[in-house]
């Protein structure tokens, strides 16, 4: 029984092989997926947004301005990111390019408000009570531009974000039905550490808004017919 143990075909070694080269060719497939569905998704990103991607200064009018919420922290008050977009909308109120202002956050866990805080800085910041709208169930992009036309009307809208946001933001809001342009902030990226994972985390946030668009992805929550933007846009309140 030894000698035959010793002069035995090596049958494990070569499944290992075997194994190993399988193995191989299947992380290979893997990752040329991974690449073309990436190429996939900036492509597409790049094609809805083209031309669409303004300065504060140049954007054309619209009636109304999208701000996608970010963090707030616990006293309340806007992170530095979410700030930089809320500025924007004041100062495109306050120029006359905005009737209303629609901001878009999480209110999904207790003690945590980003539309609230949103609308109260706006309203600090003296753009009127009655033309800055809420809208409580903007979980993410997507959830945001969906919401925004089918539960809100919008039909023409500015959208507010960071630079490295704002293609994605506008290619889903299109998506979504709505002409839609943007504006991108990249004051914060003095913020260099959250600005680089912020950078990071978008190259997957792309890759899943195509995957949502292709899939036809519906938002966390939908709800009845909303009138309170209709009313913002045409009150005469300055």
């Amino acid at each position: 029984m030894v000698v035959m143990s010793a002069v035995a075909p090596p049958v494990g070694g070569n499944g290992r092989r075997v194994w190993w080269r399988r193995l191989r060719r299947t992380t290979a497939a893997m990752i040329l997926v991974l690449v073309a569905t990436v190429a996939a998704s900036l492509i597409w990103v790049r094609a809805a947004s083209a031309g669409r991607i303004y300065t504060l200064d140049d954007v054309p009018a619209r009636p109304v301005a999208l701000v996608l919420g970010a963090q707030v922290f616990a006293d309340g008050t806007p992170s530095p990111f979410l700030q930089a977009r809320l500025a924007m909308a004041r100062d495109l109120y306050r120029a006359g390019k905005v009737r209303a202002v629609l901001v878009s956050g999480d209110n999904m866990n207790f003690g945590y408000n980003e539309p609230d805080a949103m609308r109260a800085w706006l309203i600090a910041e003296g753009v009127p009570s009655a033309k800055v709208v809420a809208d409580y169930a903007g979980f993410d992009t997507s959830d945001s531009c969906q919401r925004a036309h089918r539960i809100f009307g919008a039909t023409s809208l500015i959208v507010l974000t960071q630079s490295f946001h704002v293609r994605r933001a506008v290619a889903l809001c299109r998506d979504a039905g709505i002409d839609a342009i943007g504006v991108g902030d990249d004051s914060v990226a003095v913020y260099r550490a959250s600005w680089k994972r912020a950078l990071v985390r978008e190259q997957g946030a792309t890759v899943k808004a195509l995957i949502d668009v292709v899939t036809g992805q519906d938002p966390t929550h939908w709800g009845p017919r909303e009138t309170s933007l209709d009313e913002a846009v045409r009150s005469e309140i300055k």
